[in-house]
């Protein structure tokens, strides 16, 4: 499962969608594919709309995530779009109902694409509100029977503290899931997602989607990024 943040759309912008720099993410996600590795993909939205900074400022927190969600689904067709254009073949499947523009999720017929060696955007998150894309990434890496999920942002791993602001912050190339689960200055990744790794023994790995072959790196098993196991 490769969990893609709203960063991995921005490329020099500030907020929106960049098509080349979308480009560039469906050329190394068909890379990787035709070395025979079967991805899904679940999109973030944060490029475009953030549920809970909308609320922070006085929105419904549930209209905001609905709005969120809505941000994920544009991600979702934008990166479609580009993985056709380059002659793959790939399904948008959404948790909320857009007939006419992505398919409904439905575990069986995600899992027939995927047999089928297409690749699957999951979009909408969860579908519910107060569900983080992170925890939408997680569920469906369980329902899809993943080996592990791969969340690609624009930060390099996990660190001992903010890197921004304390220059002394060393980063972890390797933690436990439930000491991750425990560490309160873990943020790169929902801590209720990461328990549900816990849970049931799927690996985490954070990487910098931003930086050209860091995911094909990562499928090579090559030091990026953090590994929380």
């Amino acid at each position: 499962m490769l969990k893609l943040s709203g960063e991995a759309f921005l490329g020099t912008r500030q907020a929106g969608i960049d098509p080349e720099r979308t480009r560039q993410v469906a050329q190394e996600v068909l890379a990787v594919h035709a070395l025979g590795v079967d991805i899904a993909v679940t999109v973030g939205g944060g490029n475009i709309f953030r549920g809970t900074s909308a609320a922070e400022h006085g929105m419904d927190r549930a209209t905001g995530d609905d709005l969120g969600m809505l941000a994920t689904v544009m991600n979702a067709l934008a990166l479609h779009n580009a993985i056709e254009k380059l002659g793959g073949h790939a399904h948008v499947l959404s948790a909320i109902h857009l007939e006419h523009i992505a398919e409904p999720y439905a575990r069986r017929q995600a899992l027939k694409y995927l047999k089928e060696k297409h690749l699957v955007i999951f979009a909408a998150g969860t579908g519910n509100p107060f569900f983080t894309t992170d925890m939408a990434a997680v569920l469906r890496a369980l329902e899809m029977n993943c080996d592990v999920v791969l969340k690609g942002s624009n930060v390099n791993g996990v660190y001992t503290k903010d890197p921004r602001e304390y220059p002394d912050a060393k980063k972890r190339t390797s933690l436990k899931l439930l000491e991750a689960v425990e560490n309160p200055n873990i943020t790169i990744f929902d801590n209720s997602a990461l328990a549900l790794c816990a849970d049931h023994a799927l690996p985490v790995v954070i990487f910098d989607i931003t930086k050209p072959g860091e995911l094909d790196a990562v499928v090579h098993g090559m030091p990026v990024g953090t590994t929380i196991h």
